[in-house]
């Protein structure tokens, strides 16, 4: 049973009544509730409730649940908008076209704070847990071992997510770490140097004080903050943090000593052994296995998942967004047609091996057609659209009712991350033998028993050079998390974006046409029912399937995408006109400028505005 946030009135009215990052509407928090926090502080039941309501702002209206979970990530070479053609705000949030005005994120909340939009609504989380760490330290006496203790970890973890967040959708941002008092009512931004190294030093600090997976009672769900999942995401920033990004000045590494690749890398490759040895986390047994229990919401720790974003059965759209398209209410849900918003590039399939497990879980053609009575049948789409296959309604166990929200969790880290940042790291550091081990392991799971002495270990083994290796690695991440949202930074950060950009565009318009590499791809596909009545039976997929395999199957014409439609499309990978590497953080949107009384401004060519 998934535990839902519940944030007391008192702790509502008490500490978080005030604390928003817009201009005019922040109080002296210093003022108001210094009182509250001596008694909530000081109590470690009452201590978990303001702590749990650093959580709620991830499910505000247009927080995580409706902009930055839908929006972010997308467009990468394997993944995008399918609404590119539209030209819309959303559009343009993907398409590395974002304007400080676009409208919805410029958001003006007016009375109601809650309905900021992505900035805003990070830093009130942050606000709340700046406010949870002062009261903790001052009131809670928080010690290893102790509740107050794990509620510090928790606070200084959360509130390193929300900043890690602001980072790669923002790049420099404000660097708040105490409650807001009417002195630093204002500031200006501060260099993403200076946020990764608090970042990286909280969560070793946090490391101290929450306990491995299932240690105690309160690790035993995947939505509670763990050892493993604290220093498995301080690696992932420390990669973040010397990889290369757009600062105000050029796409670069940081100069910044404290974060050299040496360090960095090193950091990052103890924490991940150290989680690794602990033995408290693993691979599912099989891809399907891990994504069929994510969307049945087994959020039991010690598997796979390391830690998710918590949203209840009312709020947060991961399936509503991303899942298989359904055409209207039936069988599975019943909140009418949703999903299919996005989807892996139409090359994605074809980038596989054929005999990979990952393959036919991540890439769905069809969708869930208009239904009869509440029955839906799956039915082909286009070769221009492929879904999601990690999002599926069908493998839900709760059948969603509401029109807007499905409930289901973001997987934030999952092990198979531990593995690729330990063969990356080991990679860098020791060369391409200390690397294999984390490699082969993440393949082994992907291909069965009879084929891994081809597939996994003599593929693994003839990756002799840190190039080699390295390569290898950016492949097998995109074979693992393509639809995850995870690529994005992860080009970013190999100095990637732009070029593999442009590699998709080429490679998408080869596969339309059905040139180059996408020759020997079919043009046809053939299908028919299953005994079920609505499980689609293809035959054609693969390539080299040309073969018509009876009369019990009806063809349907594959051959290229709707011409008219798909045009824009594949432009729309990325605007014409624009380069990504300078376009790959959003700028910060104009409500926030205004009301800054001047200290925020847009870099990276989006002006002061």
């Amino acid at each position: 049973m998934k535990k839902y946030i519940i944030i007391t009135g008192l702790i509502i009215a008490g500490i978080f009544s005030s604390c928003q990052e817009l201009g005019s509407d922040f109080l002296d928090t210093e003022s108001t509730s210094t009182l509250d926090e001596s008694v909530i502080f000081s109590d470690a039941t009452l201590a978990k409730g303001a702590v749990d309501g650093i959580k709620d702002q991830f499910g505000q209206t247009n927080s995580y649940r409706g902009r930055f979970l839908p929006y972010y990530g997308l467009n990468t070479d394997v993944e995008w908008n399918l609404n590119l053609g539209a030209g819309d705000a959303g559009a343009e949030l993907s398409n590395y076209a974002a304007t400080p005005t676009n409208t919805i994120m410029n958001i003006d909340p007016g009375s109601n704070l809650n309905s900021l939009s992505t900035w805003g609504i990070m830093y009130s989380g942050i606000e709340r847990a700046n406010i949870c760490i002062r009261g903790l330290r001052l009131y809670g006496n928080p010690q290893p071992g102790t509740d107050t203790g794990y509620l510090l970890g928790e606070a200084l973890t959360l509130r390193a997510i929300y900043y890690a967040d602001l980072l790669k959708a923002f790049g420099d941002v404000v660097a708040r770490f105490e409650p807001i008092t009417t002195e630093t009512l204002y500031l200006a931004k501060s260099s993403r140097d200076v946020v990764y190294k608090q970042l990286l030093a909280d969560l070793e600090e946090a490391a101290t004080l929450v306990p491995w997976p299932n240690e105690t009672s309160r690790t035993v769900s995947v939505e509670q903050v763990n050892k493993a999942f604290v220093k498995a995401f301080r690696a992932r920033l420390a990669m973040a943090a010397s990889g290369f990004q757009r600062y105000p000045d050029a796409v670069r590494r940081s100069t910044d000593p404290d974060l050299s690749v040496a360090k960095m890398y090193q950091l990052a490759l103890d924490e991940c052994r150290s989680v690794i040895s602990s033995g408290s986390a693993h691979l599912e047994s099989s891809f399907e296995t891990l994504w069929k229990k994510y969307n049945a919401e087994v959020v039991t720790a010690g598997g796979e998942s390391l830690w998710e974003i918590p949203f209840s059965s009312g709020r947060g759209r991961m399936l509503f967004t991303f899942a298989v398209k359904h055409s209207g209410v039936d069988q599975f849900q019943a909140q009418g047609a949703r999903g299919g918003s996005a989807g892996p590039l139409p090359t994605v399939f074809y980038d596989y091996d054929q005999a990979d497990s990952r393959r036919d879980v991540t890439c769905v053609p069809y969708k869930w057609g208009t239904p009869v009575n509440e029955i839906a049948k799956q039915e082909l789409v286009k070769s221009d659209t492929w879904y999601f296959g990690k999002f599926r309604y069908e493998w839900m166990t709760r059948r969603v009712t509401s029109t807007n929200d499905d409930g289901v969790n973001k997987i934030y880290m999952r092990y198979a991350e531990v593995l690729l940042i330990a063969a990356e790291a080991a990679n860098e550091l020791e060369g391409p033998a200390a690397a294999a081990p984390y490699l082969k392991e993440i393949r082994r799971r992907a291909f069965a028993s009879e084929v891994q002495a081809v597939k996994v270990d003599a593929y693994v083994n003839t990756l002799t050079t840190k190039e080699a290796m390295f390569n290898a690695i950016v492949n097998e991440h995109k074979f693992e998390f393509t639809g995850e949202m995870e690529r994005k930074q992860a080009l970013i950060r190999w100095n990637l974006l732009k070029t593999n950009l442009e590699q998709a565009k080429v490679k998408m318009t080869n596969f339309k046409d059905r040139v180059g590499e996408y020759a020997d791809v079919p043009t046809t596909l053939y299908y028919k029912y299953k005994e079920d009545g609505i499980t689609l039976d293809i035959y054609g997929l693969n390539r080299g399937e040309t073969t018509n395999p009876g009369a019990a199957y009806s063809n349907f014409n594959w051959t290229k995408f709707d011409d008219e439609a798909a045009k824009p499309k594949v432009i729309n990978l990325f605007k014409e006109g624009v380069n990504p590497d300078d376009r790959q953080f959003w700028p910060i949107w104009q409500v926030f400028i205004t009301a800054s009384n001047g200290k925020l401004v847009n870099d990276y060519g989006y002006g002061d505005n």
